[in-house]
């Protein structure tokens, strides 16, 4: 996973309704009802399917630290999945997304204006399109840096451009660096 995944997986989880369980019984139940079997959580989570039963009737009521992170996470990325599917339906068709970053912009530009990359800190509205393209790439496993290639463009039309009235010549934008990233939508 990159670091814009891990963001869009931070943004949905903002969205939840209800918590997800916090015990771990109730963690492990949750996964054995969405896994359909012990042994499928045994392998989402990398223990043995017998841990995994002794997790579930409650023998257990502790796990390794590493194996408790690997359950948070397994039952975090299958919480809720229509209260995602939904808030990202109406980013990619109403609402869009909103980018917050550090990072290093370059660009090609014309003759005789700088074309350096140097750090901003901006904060862009995508509209819509964007935010399916975005959804796209995730869900066809796209790289980080075709990810930022895409939020790249909407910051080109949308901030540098501002839709066609400035920077015509500008084309080509660039985010290396980046410093830190935040997604809302």
């Amino acid at each position: 996973m990159g670091e814009i995944d891990d963001e869009i997986e931070r943004a949905d989880r903002e969205s939840f309704t209800r918590q997800p369980p916090k015990t771990l019984k109730g963690q492990i139940g949750y996964l054995v009802r969405q896994l359909g079997s012990a042994k499928a959580v045994a392998r989402e989570i990398g223990v043995t399917a017998d841990s995994v039963n002794r997790y579930r009737r409650g023998a257990r009521k502790h796990a390794r630290a590493d194996v408790a992170a690997k359950i948070d996470d397994a039952v975090r990325q299958r919480w809720q999945p229509q209260v995602r599917k939904r808030r990202q339906q109406q980013a990619a068709t109403t609402g869009g997304i909103t980018v917050e970053t550090r990072a290093r912009f370059g660009y090609t530009a014309l003759v005789g204006t700088t074309d350096d990359g140097r750090f901003r800190r901006l904060t862009v509205h995508l509209p819509p399109a964007y935010s399916q393209r975005l959804f796209d790439a995730r869900d066809s496993r796209a790289s980080d840096q075709q990810m930022c290639g895409i939020i790249a463009v909407g910051f080109n039309e949308i901030y540098f451009q501002d839709g066609g009235n400035r920077a015509i010549g500008l084309s080509d934008v660039e985010i290396n660096d980046i410093g830190y990233l935040d997604l809302d939508y």
